[in-house]
């Protein structure tokens, strides 16, 4: 039965845990155990604590796990709260659109290659990046911002600033603002904020979304004729929400009985996406899909 299959019935991110919820989880538990080791009166407690934080003289002598360890960590409950937030929003509409490992490969290559650049920076210009260690998500939740921003960029959306105060812009102009924050705070000296990590991390998130989502491998700027993502929860599009329509799909289902359209036109694209994921499908595939989940929800 066609409501059987999980991909029409379900998107892919609610047949299981949400990867952004999961990263989530797994930032606050690392958090609370950070809290509770910092109240240990052994002495190695406190230095393997010490050894998690990405260090620049660290990490020239080796200490390469610091890359991954220190995107787990946070200065504060703040801070976690934030990073948190952004990584909802931004992060499950990405998930929804693409594998859970391409995903995976977005956020955490974001956060390394954000890190990479922060540790560069000290190393070079240490009175604009700081000598400092650092933690936290941010690279990766900006590479997230980044690629969403990317794909979508002539989406209109409506961000709750503050989460209160609405305010309205194409995305390309959110990935302007938080690009020339960045700048502005490397300009300004050492704020104490790892601002260096924010724009390595939206440099890998446009890249990855331009090269590897879209598939431009040949040009920077994507074809105005490319895929969106929906926005996420606290993010809302202007376009029109109308009937979609099926006139010029290039196929006409009316002459096949339920059962031979199943077999013919949405199984191989079910064994599409099990393979290569919901990214990999064509425009006239996705038409497709949303004509069967039509008739599915007619019955």
């Amino acid at each position: 039965m066609l409501s059987d299959r999980p991909y029409l019935r379900d998107t892919p991110t609610s047949r299981r845990w949400s990867t952004s919820v999961v990263l989530i989880i797994a930032n606050a538990v690392v958090y609370v155990l950070i809290l509770i080791a910092l109240q240990s009166r052994q002495p190695f407690v406190r230095d393997i604590i010490e050894w998690l934080p990405l260090d620049p003289r660290a990490l020239a002598r080796g200490h390469v796990w610091q890359l991954l360890t220190f995107q787990f960590l946070h200065a504060g409950t703040f801070h976690l709260l934030i990073n948190c937030a952004m990584l909802y929003m931004f992060g499950r509409p990405l998930e929804m659109a693409m594998s859970r490992s391409a995903f995976l490969k977005l956020y955490f290559g974001s956060g390394v290659f954000g890190g990479l650049v922060q540790v560069a920076g000290a190393w070079l210009l240490p009175n604009q990046f700081g000598v400092g260690p650092v933690v936290g998500a941010s690279a990766g939740v900006f590479g997230l911002i980044a690629a969403f921003a990317w794909i979508n960029r002539d989406t209109s959306i409506t961000m709750l600033l503050g989460f209160i105060i609405p305010v309205s812009m194409k995305a390309k102009y959110l990935l302007a603002v938080e690009v020339v924050l960045a700048v502005l705070g490397l300009l300004s000296g050492d704020s104490g904020v790892a601002h260096g990590a924010h724009l390595g991390g939206m440099a890998f998130g446009v890249a990855y979304a331009n090269y590897i989502v879209l598939g431009n491998l040949l040009r920077f700027f994507p074809k105005r004729t490319r895929r969106t993502i929906r926005p996420p929860e606290l993010i809302r599009t202007r376009a029109s929400r109308g009937k979609r329509d099926f006139s010029n799909s290039g196929f006409d289902d009316k002459d096949l009985p339920p059962e031979e359209f199943i077999s013919r036109e949405v199984d191989p694209i079910l064994d599409k996406i099990s393979q290569h994921g919901i990214q990999s499908l064509t425009e006239r595939e996705r038409r497709i899909l949303e004509m069967a989940r039509s008739k599915m929800n007619r019955r």
